[in-house]
């Protein structure tokens, strides 16, 4: 593959994995949305479904790791590191692209995030909180626990990715993508209450710089304080997975 492919597969397949991801975060989370309330399952199915998207698209051209994270751990493992600068920086921009294209989809409901009046009198109802529609947020702010955590959760994540690469067939049949977006989802589910799973630097720190720069009413923090953990525990549970993977498999 070369550098120009690796780069447009990772910008187009990262985009569209943030594109499902926050755009199901934004349905869920703001007012005047079709699916707000709808839950957590809706949110660990739509960041499944993006990692879906987003694979099967970018793997012609670049095999669609879409994850800082898994780039380092599949390094780690083989040891060829020339190209791990083009994967990661077509993440980045990627994962940047997909957070305006969702800010853009919602975008009558960002710029009525103002403050409601309260029904028949009530209190009134003050704007939403939109960082989480972009990055994560912990529910316990604990920077030990949350490093903790992202970290066993990203070797969750590339300890299978790479060890399914073992069962004969499965990227030729072409699901492997399909479970490997099944495994996010039960990350989501299994493992995301504490922090939010990032599991993933592009996916947390592209839409973290979106935010801060959009234009986005009374959108509140956008959390630079806690933003190292969600890009610093993935890369360790990724170069983790890849020493895991080559010494015992």
């Amino acid at each position: 593959m070369s550098n120009g492919d690796i780069f447009v597969g990772e910008v187009i397949g990262t985009a569209i994995l943030i594109l499902f991801g926050a755009g199901v975060c934004a349905a869920v989370t703001l007012r005047h949305s079709k699916a707000r309330a709808s839950g957590w399952i809706v949110i660990a199915f739509g960041w499944g479904f993006g990692v879906l998207a987003g694979a099967y698209t970018a793997a012609p051209l670049s095999g669609g790791q879409l994850n800082p994270a898994v780039t380092l751990g599949i390094a780690v493992d083989t040891g060829k590191w020339d190209k791990v600068w083009v994967y990661v920086l077509g993440q980045l921009v990627g994962a940047m692209l997909g957070a305006v294209l969702a800010y853009l989809v919602y975008l009558a409901q960002f710029q009525a995030n103002v403050r409601q009046p309260g029904a028949e009198g009530g209190a009134d109802e003050e704007p939403t909180p939109t960082l989480g529609i972009f990055s994560t947020i912990p529910e316990i702010r604990s920077p030990v626990a949350n490093l903790i955590t992202e970290t066993i959760a990203t070797v969750a994540l590339v300890l299978p990715i790479l060890a399914f690469g073992l069962t004969e067939g499965l990227g030729e049949s072409g699901t492997l993508v399909l479970i490997v977006s099944l495994l996010v989802v039960g990350i989501g589910l299994s493992l995301g209450g504490p922090t939010g799973y990032a599991i993933n630097p592009a996916r947390d720190l592209g839409p973290r710089v979106v935010h801060t720069l959009l234009p986005i009413p009374h959108k509140g923090t956008s959390d630079w304080g806690y933003a190292w953990i969600p890009v610093v525990g993935p890369l360790i549970g990724g170069a983790l997975a890849g020493l895991i993977y080559n010494v015992a498999f």
